[in-house]
């Protein structure tokens, strides 16, 4: 960076941690300092704090790499759903979820379960929680967030720490994200989160445009290469156009035939089949927005019933802006620097063919778009592969196209997993995860502030997201496992615990996150729905069961947890599906069961939750109203994007 990005990168990120920590120390010497005040913000927190605050808690580099880089895939478009979505799921949560938990006055969604099942309930979910929030997404956002840092800095040396290793990048995020949420608490986090959310959206902005503007000059025989669908636009074509139409001719066409203007994927689709629409993808959506601990403890810290509503559709209705801002930019990456896009891949095969070319005895995945850059030598890996897993050389091999290599060679993959051959990493064509950090290294020009204002809004949504990912995984110990095994701790105990839990739990997940890198995980975005799915499911259906059957036995609480855990790792191993329908088979399987015991062996009595009286509990209208517009468009680009 020039100095007049520095200045800028170092100023926005100092300027806002300090008005964090300000906040925060205004409100402990006016009110005191005590465990709601650390994990809650006093239960202060206003509908816009909360709307932004859930924003810039949930978009950080999780999106700007993982969701941007499968839109520049083959899912284009599509991957919005989860956006989109979560716009609907959020006025669900507003008004179902919000008021009964809100009324319980809980720290912590486990809690919410010992009240309604019991204390077994409240510790499996504690203990299955922290072990996902600090080993996936926690660990994630490190990595993605490493991720832009090494692809942008990629020759850049900072006090003798290169930038461009993913390890030291992992290091730096962890750590300064650590440091923030120690001092600051929620309080913090919300305040820093107001400025970081406004930046971020502000900084995605930019970027689109810029990436629009290059693609309205960019070389038209360069981009017809690059469309979703071979030879379905012309040069003459693109030339004519401007950015705004390049990008639909690029992206538009059949959606069996690749197009990425399609909300609706083949039933086949690996990631986000149109079955999933129906049911598997609000399983996710449900469980993080309405049950995940760090989304839900904004809301939970909210000074009333309304001002927690009318933050959440707030931020409902910022979700219907994220796709413009994350997702087209991603398709916009490939079309613009699909060489970048290999070079990086290139760079991250070499020790991966390097292990072929030594001929060790290892099964080698690779990408269609491997096979189709490298024909050939998958050729000679695809029978490689095969020898070593036993199969028979198939017949016309070598008349074989990218898509045949692919399902032959997944033939090989099938038998390794079974006979247990040893797997090397995947083999790729693009590196689509260096998307959107291959925008800003390659859009935004030294000198005029912005890239380090760009910068500074990304780094921020790192720091933000994890710092609410410690938070709140720091919660859990503190209030549902160190407050139940030490019934005398005070409230300045917990709080030292909680802090402590911070750095512990930042050190695990930087270890963690450099592996996350191999590409068997399947992109990062896909990694972390994929693990949520041995919670998710049971959780929400536990949850729901206690909400809406007040009859339901108590034991079902932890029954249902671990019964979808199982499940899924049974179907994971044994069902060659999508992993949301593999979601929507378990939380289904789990209502079963739930539904077929409570008929069983009902309550005599139905449990009432407990009523925090002084908690003002009447409803927003004016959030009402606003829900149902939030739904509305929702619906109406479903329609147009279909």
């Amino acid at each position: 960076m020039s100095p007049v990005d520095l200045l800028v990168f170092f100023g926005f990120v100092i300027g806002v941690v300090l008005l964090g920590l300000w906040q925060s120390a205004r409100q402990t010497s006016r009110e005191g300092s005590g465990a709601s005040d650390y994990f809650l913000a006093g239960r202060g927190l206003t509908w816009w704090l909360v709307g932004i605050s859930l924003i810039a808690a949930n978009i950080s580099t999780e999106q700007f790499v993982g969701m941007s880089g499968q839109a520049a895939d083959w899912l284009g478009l599509a991957i919005a759903s989860y956006e989109w979505m979560a716009a609907v799921t959020l006025v669900v949560v507003a008004f179902v979820f919000l008021p009964a938990f809100l009324k319980a006055g809980i720290y912590t969604i486990p809690e919410f379960l010992e009240y309604r099942y019991g204390w077994a309930s409240r510790l499996i979910m504690a203990v299955a929680t922290l072990l996902i929030l600090v080993g996936v997404p926690t660990a994630s956002v490190i990595y993605s967030g490493a991720k832009v840092i090494s692809v942008a800095f990629q020759d850049t040396t900072v006090l003798g720490l290169a930038l461009g290793d993913l390890t030291v990048a992992c290091w730096i995020i962890g750590l300064s994200a650590a440091v923030y949420v120690f001092a600051g608490g929620l309080k913090a986090c919300a305040w820093a989160d107001l400025v970081q959310g406004a930046a971020l959206i502000a900084g995605g902005a930019i970027v689109t445009w810029l990436a629009f503007r290059a693609v309205g000059s960019a070389d038209p025989v360069a981009l017809a290469d690059t469309a979703a669908v071979p030879g379905s636009v012309t040069v003459d074509q693109i030339a004519a156009a401007n950015g705004l139409e390049r990008f639909r001719l690029l992206a538009t066409g059949a959606v069996e035939a690749g197009g990425k203007l399609h909300m609706v994927r083949p039933a086949s689709d690996p990631a986000i089949p149109w079955t999933s629409l129906l049911l598997g993808l609000w399983i996710p959506n449900l469980f993080y927005w309405g049950l995940n601990q760090y989304i839900m403890q904004r809301t939970l810290g909210s000074k009333s019933l309304a001002e927690g509503q009318k933050g959440i559709v707030f931020a409902a209705a910022l979700k219907l802006v994220i796709p413009f801002i994350v997702v087209i930019p991603g398709m916009l990456a490939f079309n613009l620097y699909s060489s970048d896009l290999r070079a990086e891949a290139q760079r991250r095969n070499e020790a991966t063919l390097a292990q072929f070319a030594a001929k060790d005895a290892v099964v080698f995945p690779f990408t269609a778009d491997f096979a189709r850059l490298e024909p050939e030598l998958a050729r000679r890996i695809a029978a490689h592969n095969r020898l070593q897993t036993g199969l028979p050389a198939p017949e016309g091999l070598d008349a074989l196209d990218a898509e045949g290599l692919a399902v032959v060679n997944h033939q090989a993959l099938d038998t390794a997993g079974k006979n247990g051959t040893p797997l090397a990493s995947r083999l790729l064509g693009y590196d689509y995860d260096a998307a959107f950090p291959t925008l800003l290294r390659r859009l935004l020009h030294e000198g005029t502030g912005l890239k380090g204002f760009i910068f500074a809004a990304i780094f921020g949504a790192v720091v933000s997201s994890l710092a609410s990912m410690l938070n709140a995984a720091s919660t859990i110990f503190a209030m549902d496992l160190w407050a139940k095994a030490r019934k005398a701790a005070t409230a300045a105990e917990l709080v030292t615990v909680g802090r402590i839990c911070v750095l512990v739990f930042v050190v695990v997940a930087c270890v963690i996150a450099p592996g996350l890198g191999r590409p068997e995980f399947g992109g990062i975005f896909t990694f972390i729905q994929e693990f949520q799915g041995f919670i998710s499911p049971g959780i929400l259906a536990v949850c729901l069961f206690g909400l809406l059957v007040p009859r339901a036995p108590r034991f079902l609480g932890w029954l249902g947890i671990l019964l979808n855990a199982a499940l899924y790792g049974v179907f994971k191993k044994t069902l060659d599906v999508a992993f949301l329908d593999r979601m929507a088979i378990c939380f289904g399987l789990v209502l079963v069961v739930l539904t077929a015991a409570t008929l069983l062996r009902p309550l005599s009595r139905p449990i009432a939750l407990p009523l925090i009286t002084h908690y003002d509990l009447t409803p927003s209208r004016s959030a009402r109203r606003a829900g149902v517009l939030v739904c509305a468009t929702t619906v109406l680009f479903y329609v147009i994007f279909w």
